[in-house]
């Protein structure tokens, strides 16, 4: 394809699963789209529900983790890469 800067990932998680941290940039934004299931994210203090098509832009500083719901949740994830630009944030939605 010839992307210089541009990436993406495919990302599935189990029902009623979460995934195990949250994550949040420095400079990265990432756009994410949903081919699969549904579920719900969580984006700093706010959550929000995502049904298979659902398209979800998220600014770099924003704080991100999402769950699946009963039947899973399948991502695609697109955005660029930066060298050390990723911060992991553990215990962001307990309970």
């Amino acid at each position: 394809m010839g992307a210089q800067s541009t990436g993406f990932g495919h990302q599935v998680i189990h029902p009623g699963k979460r995934q195990s941290f949250a994550h949040r940039h420095v400079a990265a934004e990432e756009i994410y789209v949903i081919i699969g299931g549904a579920g719900r994210a969580k984006l700093d203090e706010d959550i929000v529900e995502l049904a298979r098509l659902d398209v979800l832009r998220i600014a770099p500083e924003v704080t991100r983790q999402f769950e699946a719901g009963p039947e899973g949740i399948e991502l695609l994830v697109f955005g660029p890469r930066h060298e050390g630009d990723g911060e992991v944030i553990h215990g962001f939605w307990d309970g």
